[in-house]
């Protein structure tokens, strides 16, 4: 059986077409012009009993208004079904329809009552009694029509009842007046016409109750026949349905296996026996866990399967099971429980994976990211310990070739010393840069914001350059924008990094020309964007290398590195740092014109500070630590004999230790206000001796931490350790002097408290 589809389909919907108002009215039309011929053979017999009767112009006369009004009639409801389709509307087909009617009801009621015309009576001698019942059988019959069409044309059908009940009333009255009052013959005539009236409302019911039992009968069929079909296409749809899961159950790549409310196995796909090497057979009936539990399961695990199964939840859990060769392998199952109609349990749904090799991937993953944080911390510890064993002996090399260039060298021997200086700063930088960039590559890289003067941060670091720019007969000039912030919030620090990288580049490439560097910047959400731009007349950048210029270990051209020397890290370390101050560093530049490289830092506004303290004397004014006494524990002697060299001629008591527990022995015998304590030092280490002072119940001094380690993490392990100020190593002598001038007041606060 073929099952319609779509909102317009179905036995339902042919029998709503079919009794709509519309189809009802076109079924009407359509039944009355193809019986157009049949109502032509009967009148024209009707018209020629007629004419035979009485006179044959009377029989011709009532044939040719018949037809005209039948034609007139037939035309109209021909058309109906074209102007239908062409989108004309059923009021408007219903008007033309009931004209069209009444018309042929004009044309039938001349027919009938032609006989009874009295300028007829007064020219043939005709029977009266046969005219009466002429007429009234001629519109019998067609009374008969009207009370059928009723259903499906109700308008026609009403003018047709009314023209053919006024007709023989019409005629009642005109025999009563010509008549002369209630003849018998009147009375018979009033009786045959009552009688065609009553037979023609009762023919109309009739037909009405018969339409309607046949339209509740076609209902009824078509509701069934709707029923049966989709009764049937659902039974088919799921026949499909059941059929697709089936296909998908046995073809599916994970076991898929149908079990009883206790877990024993009912049905398994063929999935099942590829994975554990059981067949269907050997596993109907079975719980799994029989056959290919693995004596190392998970307790756990086995008691999940048995506490979803007797709750009959969902459940999914990932097991140690062993295949028939006695092979373990990881299955993942998930199972869902089958409710019947009353929602009790009656079976399970079992979708299980291997999962052995996701399993061993995690594992090896897991591997391999210990062995990562392993190699990380390696690293970090490489670079600790590098940066600790270089800066150790570096310490010494800075120191001793300062306190060499001091001692009233010749000229040439100051030349020599100087070179000495040069080139340990140079391995120092190095060695910054690469410890700032294994640092960014760990994400460890942290700012320490504070309040700052952009003009003095900008003007300090552009005198410390101004002297290699004057080497090499450059102009270096600082522009800054007028309305710049007397104060930002910042790490003041890292954007002398940035300007130091940038602006000593731009001095190392120029040859000849000019160095500028423009500062300025614009309020933005929540702080202010601090913008400045490093401009040079030096080589320039082709531009097909600008994006290299900012990769690690890597300059625009190998020549240029070759030439000026350089590792390529600064460039990189800058961008970086530029970034994590939520900027960013762009560069335009013409080969042989020069370059132009503009940063972007967002910095926030200056916070409230405290009232701001007096500053130390200057480091060649040493009266700042007249009585200051200083304890250097430092297990290294080069470095001690630097310290004390250092310090010989400032107004201090100098007392010395060589390791964390001799450091902890002289703070309660000597009483130092500042201690200068190295983090590694051999019985106990520098962090250890602090918390060991911190502990006694002691006037506290002012501890700094003096270390080769440089980095981040360190600088909070003394903090942490209860250290007050870290100075990393090397360290040299104007720098020691600096850090005792501005310790020395808080140093003394605490003795005198």
């Amino acid at each position: 059986m073929n099952v319609e589809k779509g909102p317009h389909a179905g036995p339902l919907a042919s029998y709503e077409r079919k009794y709509s108002s519309l189809e009802l009215m076109l079924r009407y039309a359509r039944g009355r012009y193809k019986t157009f011929w049949a109502r032509q053979v009967f009148v024209f017999g009707v018209c020629l009993l007629l004419g035979l009767a009485t006179d044959i112009i009377i029989g011709t006369f009532g044939f040719l208004a018949a037809l005209i009004g039948d034609c007139a009639d037939s035309y109209c409801l021909w058309r109906l079904p074209i102007l239908a389709a062409k989108g004309v509307s059923e009021r408007r087909l219903r008007l033309l329809s009931t004209v069209s009617a009444a018309v042929y009801g004009l044309g039938m009621s001349i027919c009938a009552t032609l006989p009874y015309w009295p300028w007829v009576e007064a020219g043939v001698d005709t029977d009266h009694h046969l005219d009466i019942l002429f007429t009234l059988a001629f519109l019998a019959g067609i009374a008969m029509n009207a009370a059928i069409t009723l259903p499906y044309h109700r308008p026609a059908a009403v003018v047709w009842m009314v023209l053919f009940c006024a007709v023989p009333a019409a005629m009642l009255a005109v025999d009563l007046i010509a008549g002369g009052g209630f003849t018998t013959e009147w009375q018979l005539h009033a009786v045959g016409i009552v009688t065609l009236t009553g037979f023609m409302f009762w023919l109309a019911d009739y037909g009405r109750r018969t339409f309607e039992n046949t339209r509740q009968y076609n209902l009824a069929t078509a509701t069934q026949q709707q029923e049966l079909e989709a009764a049937n296409a659902r039974l088919v749809e799921q026949r499909k349905e059941a059929r697709r899961l089936a296909l998908i159950a046995e073809n599916a790549n994970d076991i898929v296996r149908l079990l009883d409310r206790d877990g024993r196995t009912l049905w398994a796909n063929g999935t099942f026996t590829r994975v554990t090497g059981f067949t269907l057979e050997e596993a109907k009936g079975r719980p799994l866990g029989e056959l290919i539990f693995h004596p190392d399961i998970d307790p756990a695990a086995a008691e999940a399967i048995e506490k979803g199964r007797a709750a009959g939840a969902s459940f999914r859990v990932e097991i140690l099971n062993q295949r028939k060769d006695g092979t373990p392998f990881w299955l993942e199952t998930n199972q869902v429980p089958v409710l019947n109609a009353q929602g009790e349990v009656e079976s399970f749904v079992a979708v299980e994976r291997d999962v052995t090799a996701a399993k061993e991937h995690a594992e090896q993953l897991e591997q391999a990211r210990v062995a990562a944080e392993e190699g990380a911390r390696a690293k970090s510890d490489f670079l600790a310990t590098m940066s600790h064993e270089i800066r150790t002996p570096m310490n010494g090399v800075i120191g001793m070739a300062q306190l060499l260039r001091d001692s009233g060298l010749s000229k040439e021997q100051a030349l020599y010393a100087d070179t000495i200086l040069n080139s340990a700063d140079m391995l120092l930088g190095l060695i910054n840069d690469v410890l700032d960039f294994s640092k960014m590559d760990a994400e460890e890289i942290t700012l320490s914001p504070a309040n700052f003067d952009p003009r003095a941060c900008f003007e300090t670091t552009i005198r410390l350059l101004q002297a290699q720019a004057d080497a090499k007969a450059l102009e270096l000039a600082l522009e800054i924008q007028e309305d710049l912030p007397l104060r930002l919030c910042g790490d003041d620090r890292r954007i002398r990094q940035i300007l130091m990288n940038l602006a000593g580049n731009a001095i190392k490439f120029t040859k000849q020309g000019r160095v500028s560097v423009a500062l300025g910047g614009t309020p933005a959400a929540g702080g202010y964007e601090l913008t400045f731009s490093v401009t040079d007349s030096g080589i320039g950048i082709a531009e097909d290398k600008l994006g290299d210029v900012f990769e690690r270990f890597s300059q625009a051209d190998a020549a240029i590195s070759r030439r000026f020397g350089g590792t390529g890290l600064g460039l990189a370390i800058s961008r970086r740092l530029a970034e994590a101050m939520g900027g960013g560093i762009a560069v335009s530049s013409e080969l042989g014109r020069g370059s132009c490289f503009a940063v972007r830092l967002l910095l926030q506004n200056a916070q409230e500070e405290a009232a701001a303290q007096p500053e130390p004397d200057a480091p060649g004014d040493t009266a700042a630590l007249d009585g200051l006494r200083v304890l250097v524990a430092e297990d290294n002697a080069v470095n001690r004999l630097l310290v004390e060299k250092f310090l010989n001629t400032a107004p201090v008591e100098l007392a010395f230790a060589q390791d964390g527990r001799e450091a902890v022995a002289q703070f309660e015998s000597f009483g130092p206000d500042v201690v200068l304590m190295d983090m590694s030092m051999p019985e106990m280490d520098g962090l250890e001796a602090t918390r060991a002072i911190r502990a006694l119940a002691r006037p506290q001094p002012v501890i700094v931490a003096l270390t080769a380690n440089a980095f981040d993490s360190d600088r909070k392990a003394c903090l942490a350790a209860g250290m007050d100020d870290f100075m990393s190593k090397p360290i040299s002598k104007p720098r020691l002097l600096a850090l005792l001038a501005r310790l020395a007041p808080q140093a003394q606060s605490r003795r005198a408290g």
